[in-house]
């Protein structure tokens, strides 16, 4: 027969009183020396309770009791000095007299497993008889009673603590939501599936001036949009949502406190619950005032066993094996709504809805087939409501009596019922953290990473895998902009952790995967859980965009500025010697100053069409009027556009472009290309050097024409960027040389109103070279190939 193991808690070898009684009752009864209560696995007896002797262990093959393991049933040895299976003079004991009388009853567990033997050892023979055999059995069932009692208490006790781990959890999971809400840059507003605010999070109430308790239940359109005409739009988009589609992003202006309408661009996405019906609906959005402005600008003895069992927690009962009730405890009666004697005698199938019934068939199969069963069955109350109960069963199998069955439960309604609000509630914060466009993550009080959302992990380069468990300030907070080390002593997160409190941050960076950083601002908020602080949750920006523009910004007005000033300044002076009369007398002076003012009055009208062609170019603005030219007419036009200035800064030009290349284009557009082209070629080329000027066929029908000079070339690095909004190849252009640096970035647009791009090829020192590719035409009469 097999043997069970022991189980830890259960069968150790610490003293049980109860169990020592067992023992020494045996031996009275018996009239042994010795006795004890042993458990029993592959190679060694553990004593578990003795009499007449002390020990703790001995091996199993020098002992009796592992031929009662072998035959699984009790064993009477009357004289062990005849018998060939022990040595000379009897059965061995540990620290006693060799014994020459034995009776070992084997302890059966679950399963119908050995896990011990309850055993009696006389020193003289003919000490036992069948009388002590069936007093022993009877005890070593209660011994067995005992430790089946201990085992379910634990396992109560266990359900009991599982069930308020996850009440906890749940609450902690509310209280992580509210903060989240709460703490994150992003506008979050909770809406029910009428469009009636729930929930307003702490940027939406300092945004609007609004608090929750005075507009919960109101229409949010009403509330928060300034646009009266757009409401009933916005309205719409509500419903929308409720059909279970995205709506938007949107953007309107809502109210503030201040009383300013500020911009806001915002979604509405539908929430959906476990069953994938509609629950709420989730608004997010954020301020974009700033950045639109910035576009604008440029953006366990049995009595006791029955007493425990009466009183326990759970459901304990005993059945015959068709499932009719024998026994039950208090507990169990009371639970389903009946008295105990009530439910005594009736079928179980009478206590369980049509799905119970089949459930609690299929485990009497089990029960029948194994000895065992454990699962879930749903039970009906008195009054019809249904109780979800937890089962262990056993199929006990004791002499002189028919089969049934043992079982113990748990009411498990309440810790499902947590289990799904659990689930709800961790998917309402997926899908909050997955529908904010801002990096946000949490830690615990270690500072190590818990949880982190895509956005933040797109942002940073990693997964959220990747970082998980780590310690987030060591990976992407480590140092400062310029490269110093940035203390955890300092750092502004950690220092609110310490301190229970929250941080705001405009101007910081945070570290990517590939070494580079990333400009944010932050909002860091602790996560408090029953007046302690749990950890932090961290919501930032990437800031990158906003301060491009500001740069761009504040370039352009300084070029502008500049541009504007020194013609006016010269222009301003030339008239005004003029006016004073005082070239009156000097007629080649006087014209010299009125060609200066003429000159500055050309330049201003230049920076003026610039901004305009830039403008018209981005809004699409300027119509094409295509038409098939040769290529060679276009080059040479432009040439002349420019000869003066060529003449006077002695530069040559050069030709190559065969008649026979048409283009098919604008012929005014690509000519303010090439002046463009060949005014900049003019200004950064030494005298006394040539500009070229070709055009040749390219690959997909189309000629490539280019532009080529002698000057000093542009660096390598800046190739791409000449042809943005205000750049140029050498800031100090701008001031040296003129222009507002969007020359280029017309050129780019006009070619690529063409279908066609435009690029440099330079080398510093060595010139530069100017290409872009246009349309090829086909000659009037010829047939297209």
């Amino acid at each position: 027969m097999a043997v069970s193991p022991p189980e830890p808690g259960f069968f150790d070898a610490s003293p049980d009183p109860a169990l020592e009684e067992l023992v020494r009752l045996a031996a009275v009864l018996s009239g042994a020396d010795y006795a004890y209560i042993a458990w029993v696995d592959a190679t060694r007896l553990t004593f578990k309770s003795t009499y007449g002797f002390m020990a703790r262990e001995q091996g199993r093959l020098s002992s009796a009791c592992h031929w009662v393991v072998l035959q699984g049933a009790p064993l009477l040895v009357k004289d062990a000095e005849m018998d060939t299976r022990f040595r000379p003079g009897g059965v061995e004991l540990e620290n006693a007299r060799l014994c020459r009388s034995y009776l070992g009853i084997p302890l059966v567990g679950p399963g119908n497993r050995v896990m011990g033997t309850l055993a009696a050892l006389g020193i003289e023979e003919n000490r036992f008889s069948q009388e002590h055999i069936n007093l022993l059995g009877i005890l070593a069932r209660q011994v067995v009673t005992r430790v089946e009692l201990y085992s379910r208490t634990a396992a109560q006790e266990q359900a009991q603590r599982s069930r308020q781990r996850l009440e906890r959890a749940l609450a902690i999971e509310r209280n992580f939501v509210a903060a989240t809400l709460d703490s994150i840059p992003a506008l979050v507003a909770v809406l029910d599936t009428a469009g009636r605010i729930v929930r307003f999070n702490r940027p939406c109430e300092e945004l609007t001036g609004l608090r929750l308790a005075d507009i919960v239940g109101r229409p949010f359109v009403e509330e928060v949009l300034v646009e009266r005409e757009a409401r009933g739009w916005a309205q719409d988009k509500v419903l929308l949502a409720a059909s279970g589609q995205v709506a938007g992003p949107y953007e309107n202006l809502w109210r503030t406190g201040q009383g300013l309408p500020r911009r806001v661009s915002w979604t509405l996405r539908p929430l959906l619950g476990l069953g994938g019906e509609l629950q709420y609906l989730i608004a997010s959005g954020r301020d974009v005032t700033g950045q639109r402005q910035a576009e604008q600008a440029l953006l366990t003895s049995e009595t006791r066993y029955k007493h425990v069992v009466e009183n326990s927690l759970g459901f304990v009962f005993t059945c015959t094996i068709e499932g009719r009730l024998t026994s039950l405890n208090t507990y169990t009666a009371e639970s389903l709504g009946y008295r105990t004697e009530d439910l005594t005698g009736k079928p179980l199938t009478d206590l369980m809805s049509k799905p119970g019934v089949q459930e609690f068939a299929e485990s009497l199969k089990t029960i029948i087939k194994t000895g065992e069963y454990q699962g879930t069955i749903p039970f009906l109350r008195k009054d019809g409501t249904e109780r979800r109960i937890a089962f262990r069963s056993r199929r006990m199998d004791l002499p002189g009596s028919a089969s049934f069955v043992l079982t113990h439960g748990m009411d498990v309604t309440e810790q499902q019922e947590a289990e799904d609000e659990l689930q709800l509630v961790r998917r309402q914060r997926e899908l909050i953290l997955a529908a904010v466009g801002d990096g946000i993550y949490g830690m615990d009080l270690e500072g190590k990473l818990t949880f982190m959302n895509p956005a933040s992990a797109k942002m940073l380069g990693y997964t959220a895998e990747e970082l998980q468990g780590k310690d987030i300030h060591e990976v992407i907070h480590h140092s400062h902009a310029d490269g110093t080390q940035h203390s955890k002593a300092n750092c502004p997160i950690l220092l609110g952790l310490r301190r229970r409190e929250g941080a705001r941050i405009r101007d910081d960076v945070f570290w990517r995967k590939d070494g580079t950083t990333v400009p944010v601002e932050y909002v860091a908020s602790p996560i408090i859980d029953e007046g302690q602080i749990a950890g932090m949750v961290v919501a930032f920006q990437d800031v990158s965009e906003r301060r491009r523009l500001e740069k761009m910004k504040d370039e352009f007005i300084s070029t502008v500025s500049h541009e504007l000033r020194t013609p006016l300044t010269s222009l301003r002076a030339s008239l005004g010697l003029i006016s004073s009369g005082s070239l009156d007398k000097r007629p080649e002076k006087q014209k010299q100053m009125l060609e200066v003012a003429i000159g500055n009055c050309d330049r201003l009208v230049r920076l003026v069409n610039d901004i305009l062609d830039f403008d018209r170019v981005e809004k699409g603005g300027m119509p094409l009027h295509r038409e098939v030219l040769p290529a060679g007419n276009i080059l040479r036009r432009a040439a002349d556009v420019e000869n003066e200035a060529a003449l006077k800064a002695q530069i040559t030009f050069r030709f190559e472009a065969s008649s026979k290349i048409l283009v098919h284009v604008d012929q005014e557009r690509i000519l303010q290309v090439l002046s463009e082209l060949v005014s900049n070629a003019i200004k950064f080329s030494p005298p006394q050097t040539i500009i070229k000027l070709s055009a040749q066929l390219a690959e997909k029908d189309e000629v490539c024409i280019v532009v080529e000079d002698q000057g000093r070339g542009i660096p390598q690095e800046k190739l791409d960027m000449i042809f943005e909004r205000f750049q140029q190849g050498d800031a100090s252009d701008s001031r040296a040389l003129g222009g507002t640096g969007l020359g280029l970035a017309i050129c780019r647009r006009i070619v690529q109103q063409h279908g066609g791009r435009i690029w440099a090829e330079s080398e510093p020192g060595k010139g530069s070279k100017f290409l872009f590719t246009v349309p090829a035409g086909i000659a009037e009469g010829a047939v297209a190939s």
